[in-house]
């Protein structure tokens, strides 16, 4: 006999949270920096170092553009 969604939805009562910690990794989630990525540069860079790393390139780039109109 199959489920119903419902059914899949209620706690059972042997599971006890009341003394369980609430918010415990709240603070933590909070300190990120959190930056959500368009489907479409998701694709192009899969993990958070390959964003990092192209945003280090970017940013060294940027510096030397920056250097170089400060000598002009």
């Amino acid at each position: 006999m199959k489920k119903s969604q419902t059914d899949d939805d209620e706690m059972l009562e042997e599971y006890d949270f009341s003394d369980a910690p609430r918010g415990k990794y709240g603070p933590h989630y909070a300190a990120d920096n959190i930056v959500l990525l368009e489907p479409d540069v998701a694709i192009a860079f899969p993990s958070s170092e390959a964003v990092n790393k192209a945003l280090r390139e970017v940013m060294q780039e940027r510096a030397k553009v920056a250097s170089r109109k400060r000598v002009s």
